[in-house]
């Protein structure tokens, strides 16, 4: 079994910075893409940032220049550097992993969520 253990969440003034952490354990093959989404309240989760294995990345329009995902592949860890965090940024941030199982089996894990509240 695969899972995602998420860090780093909290309560930050507007204008402040934030890391978050997600390493996967367990059982698999190959980490493939992995991201961050988040889900504010009364919204839909959305897409904020995502990375693939060779370092390639991906945001959403409203992050860019704030936002930074890096990943430590030996550890199996992906990072959301988040500075200038706005209070349109406050949800609950989820982890995401694409990866492939022994045998080739395409799996996809989440996290258990982190909020991020950013607020006076």
């Amino acid at each position: 079994q695969v899972q995602l253990a998420e860090s780093g969440g909290g309560l930050v003034q507007p204008g402040g910075s934030l890391r978050l952490s997600c390493a996967a354990s367990g059982s698999f093959f190959s980490l493939n893409v992995m991201g961050w989404y988040r889900q504010g309240p009364g919204a839909q989760r959305e897409l904020v940032a995502s990375i693939e294995r060779g370092g390639s990345t991906n945001y959403v329009d409203s992050v860019k220049g704030r936002f930074t995902i890096s990943r430590d592949n030996p550890k199996n860890t992906v990072y959301l550097q988040m500075n200038s965090l706005k209070p349109e940024d406050t949800a609950v941030y989820y982890c995401n992993a694409e990866l492939n199982l022994y045998g080739g089996t395409y799996y996809r894990a989440w996290g258990q969520g982190t909020q991020v509240t950013v607020s006076t």
